[in-house]
């Protein structure tokens, strides 16, 4: 089954993109094209907007949905008159929040990726210079001014963990790609074996690294099974010499595993 989404917004679309897709990822059985409409603030962008709504449905043979943070009541108004099922993200929120909190909500859009806290927003961006500076093992001998250390075989998802770290919680975070070297000596250089206590290592499925590999050197030797299947093997020993946390990329996403290395680091007092 196809349906089509639009994520919806007067802002940059963001908290509805991100909040739509939690949604729908309950839901995949159905493949679902989505349509990204931010900056969708005057009457004119709304009624051309149901224009496009209609087209899908005529399409589809069946309405859109609609994902949308939407505080301008007018061009909300103009969006649900349109052919689709309109989901209001902040309806039903914005009024009990503000019933509790005793104060109006401000209604301006954008607020939720303004820079409220400078000093916060300096941190993220110099984590994110962090990550890109020490990625793939550039630089171990900054390894000890990182809050965390991801290592891996090459494309089990450690650098879009990091640049994730960096980018929502301001950690500054590196990763060493386990390699033949470090599989012929069975262990890593002492510049990872000094930050052990903050190493996680990320392992994935050899089917899975195979698949991803595939699309990066397709036919390799790089790419074959056999070859994922001897580096994780080899690698699970290395991280069970360094006694450290494996988390499986496999079927978790960028989030859930950044979520749980959050976990760990505030439960050892790293955070």
């Amino acid at each position: 089954m196809n349906r089509t989404v639009f994520f919806v917004s007067e802002s940059t679309g963001i908290t509805a993109e991100t909040l739509g897709h939690s949604l729908l990822s309950q839901f995949d059985t159905i493949d679902f094209e989505q349509v990204y409409m931010p900056y969708i603030n005057t009457d004119l962008r709304a009624k051309a907007l149901t224009q496009r709504m209609q087209e899908a449905a005529d399409r589809d043979g069946v309405r859109p949905i609609v994902f949308a943070t939407m505080l301008n009541n007018e061009i909300r108004e103009i969006l649900e008159s349109g052919n689709c099922y309109y989901v209001e993200l902040f309806e039903g929120f914005v009024e009990p929040l503000s019933k509790e909190l005793g104060v109006p909500p401000s209604r301006k859009s954008g607020r939720s990726h303004a820079i409220t806290k400078p000093s916060y927003y300096t941190k993220r961006i110099e984590a994110i210079n962090f990550a890109m500076a020490n990625d793939d093992g550039i630089r171990p001998d900054n390894f000890h001014r990182a809050d965390v250390v991801l290592i891996g075989v090459s494309r089990s998802g450690k650098t879009p963990t990091c640049l994730y770290l960096a980018m929502h919680y301001g950690l500054r975070s590196a990763n060493y790609p386990v390699t033949e070297e470090d599989f012929e000596r069975g262990d890593v250089p002492q510049l990872v074996w000094d930050c052990r206590h903050k190493l996680f290592a990320l392992t994935i499925d050899p089917q899975r690294l195979q698949l991803i590999r595939e699309e990066r050197r397709p036919g390799s030797a790089y790419a074959s099974l056999e070859r994922c299947q001897e580096d994780i093997r080899m690698a699970a020993q290395v991280y069970k010499r360094l006694q450290i946390p494996v988390l499986n990329t496999t079927s978790q996403s960028i989030e859930e595993i950044s979520s749980h290395i959050i976990k760990a680091l505030r439960g050892s007092g790293e955070r």
